[in-house]
């Protein structure tokens, strides 16, 4: 239950995201090719909701796979910098999401972030809604 809420809070942040920083943008559509021909015959859009979920996933799963490790490795820089290298490690960790997500195309969803400012501002965004969302949240479900 704790890992569905964290899903839909992040998709929550990251459609946030979306609309306050300009460099931070949602691609949704698939391309439907011709039988045989190989050419793209028609777009599809995916819905917002269902892109958003999926990109969702893939960024929960960075901050749950990738984001321990590299914080570890980084774990001198961090003390020395009193934590403020987190900023540059939640930014560096959306920009993974937004290359995995561009690389990959799953079911046409793509979350582009234009730089590493807008990454940075948008790991900023995605971590403020994370924290006034979690305020709401039962203390059990945080965990």
């Amino acid at each position: 239950m704790a890992l569905v809420l964290r899903l839909i809070v992040n998709t929550l942040a990251l459609w946030v995201a979306t609309l306050v920083v300009p460099g931070i943008s949602l691609r949704e559509s698939v391309d439907i090719y011709a039988p045989g021909a190989g050419a793209v015959e028609d777009q599809i859009s995916v819905p917002t909701l269902t892109a958003l979920l999926i990109v969702a996933v893939v960024f929960t799963l960075v901050n749950a796979v990738v984001k321990p490790v590299v914080q570890l490795l980084s774990l001198p820089l961090t003390i020395l910098t009193l934590g403020l290298f987190l900023l540059v490690i939640n930014a560096l960790m959306l920009m993974l999401t937004s290359w995995i997500t561009g690389a990959v195309h799953l079911f046409g969803a793509e979350y582009v972030v234009s730089g590493f400012w807008a990454a940075f501002f948008g790991a900023i965004v995605i971590g403020l809604v994370n924290w006034v969302v979690g305020v709401f949240l039962p203390s059990s479900s945080r965990n």
